[in-house]
């Protein structure tokens, strides 16, 4: 094999690695992800106890369970104590996020 096919092999390949490192790190984590506004409803809500919280910190989680339309895939976020107590499950309303991270909800009325 003639050492340009090699190099154009190993280029190759070093350009796919760093691409699907890339996706994984926007799509998965949230880095650099786009701010993203999404038609949701409330499914469900939850607060989690924190067993290790020190002290002047919450000692509960609050998440909300989301799905996109009728049957879109279904999102979890983790939010405030205010967004916690004010939305309930079948709340309609648009979501703003950005990766993994909740922004705001809007509520339709």
């Amino acid at each position: 094999m003639p050492v340009t096919y090699f190099l154009a092999l190993v280029f190759l390949a070093l350009a796919a690695g760093w691409l699907a490192v890339k996706f994984y790190r926007q799509h998965t984590l949230g880095e650099n992800a786009p701010e993203q506004k999404v038609e949701v409803t409330i499914l469900d809500k939850q607060a989690i106890e924190v067993e290790d919280a020190k002290p002047g910190q919450d000692d509960q989680e609050y998440w909300i369970y989301v799905q996109r339309g009728r049957l879109g895939p279904k999102r979890e976020f983790q939010v405030g104590i205010h967004y916690f107590n004010a939305l309930n499950p079948g709340d309609k309303g648009e979501l703003t996020y950005q990766g993994d991270k909740f922004l705001h909800f809007a509520m339709k009325r």
